[in-house]
């Protein structure tokens, strides 16, 4: 799709990008849940609020909602503003991942457990693209990345260096790192690019 015919994001009716922020916060956490339930590995970010939740005895929902909090801290050096999609995200993905969590079987033989990682990460990367393209305000982890981007860092290497660190710190604590970790690292870059063609973003 040509630049010219990509409608810009503050042009989109505010209904739309309401539908497009929620619906995105709420398949993000769908996400989550079915990968902790496929018990085959979790994204980087899930594997330390797993760890964190196996060390507390609080849900993995509840870890995601205080990380988020927490780590919005970081924005304040950074010199990072959110906003109504910020604030969102901090609250509804850990709600609606304690709700998957809860709703959804125990996968108990690896084909359904794949079949949640596969579901899991595309859920993921397309709850990606609806939430970037509400334009609503950045969430609190991507936050940390784009403020250590202004001060001088690639995005690759920003990213790399958060990802790994919550890796190793969730592992540690006894998050789940397994084939289904890799496939997500592999994966949901690309995935996300494919749903970019659905919902181009500007």
């Amino acid at each position: 799709m040509s630049e010219a015919t990509v409608t810009p994001i503050g042009s989109l009716p505010l209904p739309l990008r309401l539908l497009r922020l929620y619906g995105g916060l709420a398949l993000y956490g769908t996400g989550i849940g079915l990968q902790v339930e496929s018990g085959l590995g979790n994204g980087p970010w899930d594997v330390f609020h797993q760890g964190v939740a196996r060390w507390t005895g609080l849900s993995i929902g509840t870890v995601i909602i205080i990380v988020g909090a927490v780590v919005m801290l970081a924005w304040i050096p950074l010199r990072q503003r959110p906003g109504l999609g910020t604030i969102s995200n901090v609250i509804f993905v850990g709600l609606f991942a304690d709700a998957a969590i809860l709703l959804l079987p125990s996968s108990g033989n690896p084909v359904l457990g794949w079949l949640y990682v596969a579901l899991g990460v595309s859920s993921i990367a397309l709850a990606t693209v609806l939430y970037i393209s509400a334009g609503m305000g950045a969430g609190p982890r991507d936050g940390v990345m784009t403020g250590l981007v202004r001060l001088g860092l690639s995005v690759r290497l920003s990213r790399f260096l958060i990802e790994i660190t919550v890796l190793a710190a969730g592992w540690l604590l006894g998050g789940t790192v397994g084939l289904g970790t890799l496939l997500f690292a592999l994966a949901v870059g690309p995935l996300t690019q494919v749903f970019t063609r659905w919902f181009p973003l500007r």
